[in-house]
């Protein structure tokens, strides 16, 4: 009996101490396991609302691809054929060649150096530098998958709404003088990725305004909507309006007429161009015919571009 009583007893204290006959001091010996220390996460930086608020106010509103061009108008243009070689159903229409001649070699330089917006000037009015940069706006835009933008800068005669068909306000003269933003001022044409902004309401300082940084601006806001960007201007030599703006560019066009502008004013006009790249000549009304055949024959629109003229 006192043997069944000692296990009884025994029995009863491993039952107490519930670890199956193990010590309190023995489970003590065994060391735990290392914890790791977990990385602190990594806190973000917290502008303070303050200057949040201050940097909203201070910061212009950014052009978004995601809708900038959606918001543009679209009139419904009436392209004039007798100056649009483009507009006309023959693929061969007399000037057309040409303006693709000139697309590839401007395609040419840009393989180069970086162009992306080109002036189109003149040294005197009359030379047909409007009917050069919008024909060649809708060379540009033929390209697959092309974005153009067409601006008349001239703000003193503009003409490019004219050949377009297009309206004429808003327009660049408004933008500048802040009453219209800049999707308010460029028109979506019928054609794909061809856009128009034309000189706007009539204005008797064009030349503050275009010298202004809103110019700049405008630009600088534009850019990163199109491939290239085609500035038609004022003559150069009467006024300074197309100096400023060929600041503003990549590259000068200029348009002389051909049997028409004087060799002197068109070398005059190349150096007032002095701080602008000037690309090159465009030659207008040149009569191509004895040297191409009749295939290439322009008549009022023959174009072809000569070499650049020494300063």
């Amino acid at each position: 009996m006192s043997r069944i009583h000692e296990a009884l007893k025994r029995a009863e204290q491993e039952k107490t101490s519930g670890h199956n006959g193990q010590k309190p001091e023995e489970l003590a010996e065994v060391p735990a396991p290392k914890q790791e220390k977990q990385p602190e996460p990594a806190r973000p930086n917290v502008v303070p609302a303050a200057a949040t608020a201050a940097a909203v106010e201070t910061l212009p509103e950014p052009v978004r691809p995601d809708g900038f061009l959606a918001r543009c108008a679209q009139p419904n243009w009436k392209p004039d054929p007798a100056f649009l070689v483009f507009a006309n159903a023959d693929p061969f229409y007399p000037g057309t060649e040409q303006f693709r001649t000139l697309r590839s070699r401007l395609s040419r330089i840009r393989e180069n150096q970086p162009l992306q917006t080109v002036l189109i000037s003149s040294a005197v009015p009359a030379e047909g530098k409007t009917m050069v940069a919008t024909n060649l706006a809708h060379a540009l835009v033929r390209q697959q998958g092309c974005r153009v933008l067409l601006i008349d800068a001239d703000l003193r005669a503009p003409r490019v709404h004219t050949l377009l068909g297009a309206p004429s306000n808003p327009g660049l003269a408004d933008y500048l003088q802040g009453g219209a933003s800049e999707f308010e001022v460029i028109q979506k044409g019928h054609e794909e990725g061809l856009y128009f902004t034309p000189a706007g309401t009539h204005v008797t300082h064009p030349s503050e305004l275009i010298s202004s940084s809103h110019m700049k601006e405008f630009m600088d806001r534009v850019k990163p909507e199109f491939d290239w960007i085609i500035i038609d201007s004022s003559p150069v030599l009467p006024v300074a309006d197309a100096t400023v703006l060929g600041g503003l560019c990549d590259g000068v066009l200029l348009v002389v007429r051909a049997s028409s502008t004087p060799s002197d004013m068109a070398r005059k006009a190349c150096r007032e161009f002095q701080d602008s790249q000037v690309l090159g000549v465009v030659l207008n009304t040149a009569d191509e015919s004895s040297e191409y055949g009749s295939y290439y024959s322009g008549g009022h629109y023959g174009v072809k571009t000569a070499k650049k003229l020494k300063r």
